[in-house]
């Protein structure tokens, strides 16, 4: 009885400290970044594998920093006609990447083998720049770090246009939701 309450404690103390353990320089092992639209036609979700970065470790989860970029030409709706317009709304061509730059993690409480964490930073789209919070969920330990986190994008505040077409009968809402999953990992 005593070996499973101690075995409970370092469990529980070791979930508490993860945003104190101190977390390697990581390069990007696999990442996928997707959204959620709607438009007058129904919802869609976009999504790319095809992404780029690199984490700067640091003593404690809320020193690090680093960024991510996912190349614009490889979002996927599964509909070619969509991809097209969104290739052309995007200006892939103009702006070919988009890209997250992390500035700051404010850590919050853990739960279970993950700790809540926000990442403070900047996206850019479309080539516009704006600052944001990503709420989320880390999961850390020296040699591997993976985050999992959502939020609400206006893609008008990134000059995005080209969300009507045919006279206003097909629309897209600026409103989207983008979802990242990334794993930063040593070896790769």
């Amino acid at each position: 009885m005593k070996s499973a309450a101690l075995i409970t404690l370092m469990t529980l103390t070791g979930a508490v400290s993860a945003g104190a353990q101190a977390i390697a320089t990581l390069p990007l092992a696999e990442g996928m970044l997707s959204f959620d639209a709607n438009a007058s036609l129904g919802a869609f979700t976009g999504v790319t594998r095809t992404m780029t970065g690199h984490l700067a470790g640091a003593s404690t989860m809320a020193g690090v920093r680093g960024w991510v970029a996912a190349d614009t030409k490889t979002l996927s709706t599964n509909n070619g006609h969509r991809d097209h317009d969104m290739a052309s709304s995007l200006e892939i061509d103009k702006y070919p990447t988009m890209r997250f730059d992390l500035d700051s993690v404010a850590v919050g409480a853990a739960a279970g083998d993950s700790t809540a964490v926000t990442l403070l930073g900047k996206f850019t789209i479309h080539g516009q720049q704006r600052p944001v919070s990503i709420p989320g969920f880390a999961w850390t330990t020296p040699e591997r770090v993976r985050y999992l986190g959502s939020i609400v994008l206006d893609v008008k505040d990134y000059g995005v246009g080209g969300l009507t077409k045919m006279l206003g009968v097909l629309k897209m809402n600026e409103h989207i939701t983008v979802h990242i999953d990334v794993t930063f990992a040593a070896g790769h």
